[in-house]
This record gives structure tokens, C-alpha cells and sequence, in this order.
């Protein structure tokens, strides 16, 4: 697998031209759509759900490649799945003892399972669900707004996992994601970058798909 794929993420998109902003990226190169869930308990913001995810999936023919940044994300994977999920990421602090069971639940709708992990998480504490998990999500900010500087000992995190993972599985970096940090990642072993502000605040969208790539 050597393509990298790209996710816009669509925090950083103009949500009163929403269907605009996701056909741009569409149109323009991209492989993904990131959508953040967030629901101001797990992180310190609220932003979409279920409705939203289900009105974007009918516009568009990109993966989707949904966050959940939620407490007890397993209470909501099939209703994210059938609206149209085709990857759901939740985080490892957020699913306890139940990391395994909750991946596999995931795989179950026939979608890929990702796993995340916030900056102050080591590497180490999901080493038995590498191999598990389709998709490995390692964030370099603090979840919960986009806009923020990239934390290069994150970055640092990546290698460890990459020696982890057989060549099917995604390394996915999430958090102030530009032309250089995304190099930093992709040469780190990264194979999939998400990036908000970068992209459609970038004045050329597809310009700043392609140098992602």
C-alpha cells in the first residue's frame, strides 16, 4: 500500500455550504471525507450526529471516514453504519476494557474499524489491538478543535505502531496537518493524513490535496 490516502476533514468546512465544500474536495483529489463526532463530554465540543452523516453519505460517493470522539461509542456504531459509515474510528480512552469487542463490532457491518489515540497516549497501550484494528488513528493535537499546532513527539508515536501493522492496515495522522508536518508523518510510515484548515481555508484545494500526496 503505498498511495497515501487524503481526508479532508470537514470541521473546517463552510457547514452553511456544506454539500459545496464536500464536492470541491471530491473534485479536487480526495480519497475520504473525515467527519468529527464530538458530544462535549468526551471532548469540550459538540458538533454532528447521525442525521448529518446520513444527509452527507446522500450527496457524495467518498468513504466515509467517521470519528467518533464519544463516550461509550459503542451505543451508536450501527446507527452510524447504517447511514452510511464506511470507516468508524473511536478512541481507546473512550472504550475501557472493551477496545477488542468494540473493533470487532465495528467489522461486523462490514466497514473498516479504526482505533484512536489521544497525544498523552502511549504507543504501547493498544500494542494488542494493532493487530485488530484496520485502521490505527494517532492524533496530534488534543482532540476536540481544529486549527491547532502540530505536536511533533506525536508524530514520534508512529513508527512504533507502522512495525506493527501488515501492509493492508492504515497509520492515519489527525491534527495540524500541513505540506511539512504531513511529510513528517508520511516518512514516519503514515499512510493516510487528515487535514482541515490546511485544505479549504488553502485557497487552492487541489493544490493542497496534491501536496499532501
Amino acid at each position: 500500500m503505498s498511495e497515501i490516502k487524503i481526508s479532508p476533514s470537514i470541521l473546517s468546512a463552510d457547514f452553511a455550504n456544506l454539500e459545496r465544500d464536500i464536492k470541491l474536495v471530491e473534485n479536487n483529489g480526495a480519497d475520504w471525507l473525515h467527519i468529527d463526532v464530538m458530544d462535549g463530554h468526551f471532548v469540550p465540543n459538540i458538533t454532528i450526529g447521525i442525521p448529518v452523516v446520513k444527509s452527507i453519505n446522500d450527496i457524495t460517493d467518498m468513504t466515509l471516514d467517521v470519528h467518533l470522539m464519544i463516550d461509550n461509542p459503542e451505543k451508536y456504531i450501527k446507527q452510524f453504519a447504517d447511514v452510511g459509515a464506511d470507516i468508524i474510528t473511536v478512541h481507546y480512552e473512550a472504550t475501557q476494557n472493551k477496545t477488542d469487542e468494540i473493533l470487532n463490532k465495528i467489522k461486523s457491518f462490514g466497514i473498516m474499524a479504526g482505533l484512536s489515540i489521544k497525544p498523552k497516549t502511549k504507543p504501547d497501550a493498544i500494542t494488542q489491538y494493532i493487530p485488530i484494528a484496520d485502521l490505527i488513528l494517532v492524533m496530534t493535537v488534543e482532540p476536540g478543535f481544529g486549527g491547532q499546532k502540530f505536536i511533533q513527539e506525536c508524530g514520534d508515536k508512529l513508527p512504533f505502531i507502522k512495525n506493527l501493522q501488515n501492509n493492508s492496515q492504515y497509520l492515519q495522522v489527525d491534527g495540524g496537518i500541513n505540506k511539512d508536518t504531513g511529510k513528517y508523518c508520511t516518512d514516519r510510515g503514515a499512510n493516510s493524513l487528515v487535514a482541515g484548515n490546511y485544505i479549504f481555508h488553502s485557497g487552492n484545494i487541489k493544490e493542497s490535496i496534491k501536496s499532501l500526496k
